[in-house]
């Protein structure tokens, strides 16, 4: 099987652009003291991305798009399941069944 080069250097490129982003703050960030303040601003960003990336999923923000009944009943679920278990594995395996089990059903 023949290698191309554009191939390679596409794949070494793009392994290249995900490792930077990754590490380069991990390396910055654990050469500096980093406030109180700012460790207690660090702890919102993943609240907030996850909140970011539920509302762009769940409200239906163009003219033509319309609520999708089995992302909001998952996502109830999926609130009720992380609530009681604290399970990251469990909640995500939730929603999967009930996004699933709608699709079946129609």
């Amino acid at each position: 099987m023949e290698v191309r080069w554009e191939v390679l250097l596409i794949i070494l490129g793009g392994a290249i652009m995900t490792f930077l982003p990754r590490t380069f703050p991990l390396v910055v960030l654990s050469k500096i003291e980093i406030p109180d303040w700012g460790i207690r601003w660090l702890k919102y960003i993943p609240v907030a991305i996850l909140t970011a990336l539920l509302a762009q999923e769940l409200l239906p923000l163009e003219d033509n798009e319309h609520w999708e009944v089995s992302h909001l009943a998952a996502a109830a679920v999926c609130l009720i399941a992380g609530l009681l278990t604290r399970s990251l594995l469990l909640t995500v395996g939730v929603g999967i069944a009930v996004v699933m089990l709608y699709n079946m059903l129609q």
